[in-house]
């Protein structure tokens, strides 16, 4: 498992620089194994680095496609799979370890497509409006995939809000309910990001 400070969605890209002995344990331990997957759950408490922290019992899978050596670290790349929750977590070893149960997956209705078009415009407006203020992740003209129920959760990742925000999207138990979600959320944060683009702009 690797705890991390915000959640990691389905059909997303995850890229990582381990550089902590325990992770890096973590990784060698995966390489030799049939399936490379992790699992990676929102740390609620504490850091990244050290250990100590409060973890969160909901996840992703994250299947590695590639790994490079760096000096005295390495750069993972990764793709979130399913969701899991945690059902127990074990002694670290050294890094931490947890049994986790699968969740069942969304179902797309094409019905849901109007609404997903509006939830991609939304997102693709409030995040160029982030990015001006350097808070966006994800390039807010980047492609989603043609698959619609990947394509919701990309948009999901691509939207500009906290993590905490995110986490309650990550756990929707349905699509019609994540595409809602995600559109209300932006729209809420949407001019909290122009009030500040205007201070900034009121500051040059």
């Amino acid at each position: 498992m690797f705890p991390l400070g915000s959640p990691l969605f389905p059909h997303t890209p995850l890229a990582l620089r381990i550089f902590e002995p325990r992770y890096l344990t973590m990784m060698g331990r995966l390489l030799d194994a049939e399936e490379a997957v992790f699992g990676v759950v929102l740390i609620e408490r504490g850091h990244e680095a050290g250990g100590g922290d409060q973890r969160s019992s909901f996840g992703t899978l994250a299947r590695i496609v590639r790994i490079e050596v760096g000096g005295d670290d390495l750069h993972v790349l990764a793709l979130g799979g399913e969701r899991v929750t945690v059902e127990r977590w074990l002694d670290d070893d050294p890094h931490p370890i947890a049994d986790v149960t699968p969740i069942p997956a969304l179902e797309w209705d094409d019905a849901l497509e109007p609404m997903r078009r509006e939830a991609e415009r939304v997102v693709r407006r409030v995040a160029t409006l982030a990015s001006t203020l350097g808070e966006s992740r994800w390039d807010p003209n980047g492609e989603v995939s043609d698959d619609p129920l990947e394509s919701c959760w990309q948009l999901a990742a691509m939207a500009p809000l906290g993590a905490y925000d995110q986490f309650r999207l990550l756990q929707a138990t349905t699509t019609g309910g994540l595409l809602r979600s995600v559109i209300d959320l932006c729209l809420d944060e949407e001019p909290v990001l122009i009030a500040r683009a205007t201070d900034a702009r009121d500051d040059d």
